[in-house]
């Protein structure tokens, strides 16, 4: 999180004025609906994404354990991230779109909700991290060479900074 100081720089929040990280206090800040998306994708051989496709992978539905995956991932963000606020989320929603071109892959968006005093970036992209690594890790017998990227902020809104939405959608 940044934000200004007194001659207009920015600054990061998670330090303090002696330059310590810390936890930012939100306590005096209004609860309002947060939303955040983010997404990201992991290519792969086209033999892989056809596993996926067709529900054959050894180990099951691959798109199905990422999902629940994602939405676990999410919930426990302030445990794997040491600055985050546990918050209470109210909903955590997971789509995934397989994409042939330009390279086979699976692209995964990830949708976090919360009323209250903090966002939900954090838990979108962490939903959308675990979900791709949990792909990985099922179809990792069949193609080691999967690639993970672009994972990145889409949108957000809610709180005193406003909706931000990404220049694109997707790389």
């Amino acid at each position: 999180m940044m934000s200004t100081n007194e001659t207009g720089a920015a600054r990061l929040t998670h330090f303090d004025a002696s330059g310590a990280a810390h936890m930012v206090d939100v306590g005096a800040k209004a609860a309002t609906r947060r939303v955040a998306r983010a997404s990201g994708h992991i290519e792969m051989q086209p033999a892989t994404l056809a596993l996926i496709r067709t529900g054959s992978a050894h180990k099951g539905d691959v798109l199905g354990v990422a999902r629940v995956a994602g939405i676990m991932a999410a919930k426990k963000t302030s445990e794997l991230i040491p600055l985050c606020h546990p918050i209470a989320l109210t909903r955590v929603a997971l789509d995934f779109e397989t994409l042939d071109a330009p390279a086979p892959a699976v692209r995964c968006t990830a949708t976090a909700e919360t009323v209250g005093p903090t966002g939900v970036e954090m838990e979108a992209l962490t939903a959308v991290h675990i979900a791709l690594l949990t792909i990985y890790d099922m179809c990792k017998a069949a193609d080691r060479a999967m690639t993970i990227g672009s994972v990145r902020l889409l949108e957000k809104s809610g709180g005193k900074s406003g909706h931000f939405v990404a220049d694109t959608p997707y790389d």
